[in-house]
C-alpha cells in the first residue's frame, strides 16, 4: 500500500513538528488536539510529557478511527521541576537564569496510534547550559524571541549558542519531534520511507 492510501495526522499546533515531519515526505495532514496539559499532582515530568502525547493522539483518533495519528509531547525537566512554554520575556530570562550552568533533561514524547493499536516513548536529551551573564541571555531573548520553546532556547537557532553539549539518540528530539524513532514506528505500520518516486 503506498503511503497515499494511508491517511497520517499530526495531532499538534506546534509548528516546528509540522516541519519536522516534512522532512520524511509523506502526505499528512494537522489537527489541533484539544487536551488540558495541567500536570496531575505528583506526576513526573516523563510521565507528564508520555500522558500528553498519548492523550494528544487519542483526542484526534477518536474522530479519525480509520488515520494513523502521531501525538508527541516535551517537558524540559530541571532538578525535577517541569519548566513550561515562558511564554514572554520576563518568564523566559528567568528560566534561563535558573538554568545557567545546569543540565536539564528534555523528555520528548512520542505516540503514534490506529485503532487499537498505540505505541507511545519518550526520547531523553540532556541539555548543558553555559553559564551566561544577564546581558548575553538578554541579548539572546531579544534577538530570537524563544517564548513559545519550553526552557527558552531554540538549539536549531541562536540558541545553539547558549548551550555547552547536548546529548541525545535523536537530535530532532530537542527540536519536538523524534523523526528517527517516528520514522520506525511508521516503517512498522507500513509506510514507506523514503517513498518511492
Amino acid at each position: 500500500m503506498s503511503n497515499s492510501a494511508k491517511k497520517l495526522i499530526l495531532a499538534s499546533t506546534s509548528v516546528y513538528r509540522r516541519e519536522l515531519l516534512e522532512r520524511l515526505h509523506i502526505p499528512f495532514s494537522v489537527v489541533s488536539p484539544q487536551v488540558d496539559e495541567t500536570p496531575l499532582n505528583g506526576e513526573s515530568t516523563l510521565a507528564l510529557a508520555l500522558r500528553l502525547a498519548n492523550a494528544k493522539a487519542k483526542a484526534v483518533a477518536k474522530d479519525h478511527p480509520d488515520a494513523w495519528v502521531i501525538g508527541s509531547d516535551q517537558v524540559a525537566d530541571l532538578c525535577g521541576a517541569a519548566l513550561g512554554k515562558p511564554g514572554n520575556f520576563e518568564r523566559a530570562l528567568a528560566q534561563l537564569q535558573l538554568m545557567r550552568g545546569a543540565t536539564v533533561t528534555f523528555h520528548t514524547a512520542l505516540c503514534l496510534m490506529h485503532g487499537e493499536v498505540e505505541t507511545t516513548l519518550s526520547v531523553p536529551t540532556e541539555v548543558t547550559f553555559r553559564k551566561l551573564s544577564d546581558a548575553v541571555l538578554e541579548a539572546y531573548l531579544h534577538a530570537e524571541e524563544p517564548y513559545d520553546c519550553a526552557g527558552s532556547a531554540k538549539s536549531e537557532g541562536l540558541g545553539i549558542t547558549l548551550l555547552e553539549a547536548i546529548q541525545s539518540d535523536d537530535p530532532t528530539a530537542l527540536i519536538g519531534l523524534p523523526l528517527i524513532a517516528l520514522s520506525g514506528l511508521l516503517r512498522d505500520a507500513g509506510f514507506v520511507i523514503p517513498a518511492k518516486q
